[in-house]
């Protein structure tokens, strides 16, 4: 199989920039030959990274996460005409700030989506390792935020108990969705 150098950085841009004046880009519908990797990572912290070096342009990173997809093999930057691999080290965002209206838990990410909790978004969470638990919100498409520690701390003060099939579990509601984090029962462990 013969590998495809990818395009350059400044094509990918300028394409993606194009794409977006007129709303959020529908990369969902885009399916362009995949043009091989591309030397970019996006952290486990929400730094994006080309060629090892920090992409100090929020604008920059703003327009590649317009433009990002995770498809069933990879996570990839796409536009109508190319597509290249990147690396993704946990969440391709991080939920930064929270508010409550309502009944309903409203998120910003990293790159200033604003992303509503509910059944279109839901919440997971994972048991980590080291202990604890890891929140994500899902973003778009099977994009997810993982929640600051700051922001999940401000969530837990906003959890609940609810009865689930029979057990008792801790969780977080948003408008008509209850997400449980965790057995009630094992709450004091954690």
């Amino acid at each position: 199989m013969n590998k495809v150098a990818p395009p350059p950085l400044e094509n990918l841009t300028a394409t993606a920039k194009r794409a977006g004046e007129k709303g959020p880009p529908p990369v969902h519908l885009w399916h362009p030959d995949y043009c091989g990797e591309i030397d970019m990572r996006i952290a486990s912290d929400g730094t994006w990274f080309y060629m090892g070096t920090p992409i100090g342009r929020p604008a920059l990173v703003k327009l590649f996460a317009s433009i990002l997809r995770k498809d069933p093999e990879r996570f990839v930057l796409v536009t109508p005409v190319e597509m290249v691999g990147i690396i993704v080290d946990d969440a391709p965002f991080l939920a930064v700030a929270m508010e409550k209206h309502a009944d309903e838990l409203i998120f910003r990410t990293n790159v200033d989506d604003v992303v509503k909790m509910g059944v279109d978004n839901p919440m997971r969470f994972e048991e980590d390792p080291k202990g604890g638990l890891v929140p994500y919100l899902r973003v778009r498409g099977d994009l997810w935020a993982k929640l600051t520690r700051p922001i999940f701390y401000d969530l837990v003060a906003l959890g609940e108990e609810r009865e689930i099939d029979g057990t008792k579990m801790f969780g977080i509601g948003s408008k008509d969705a209850f997400f449980p984090m965790i057995e009630a029962a094992r709450l004091a462990n954690f």
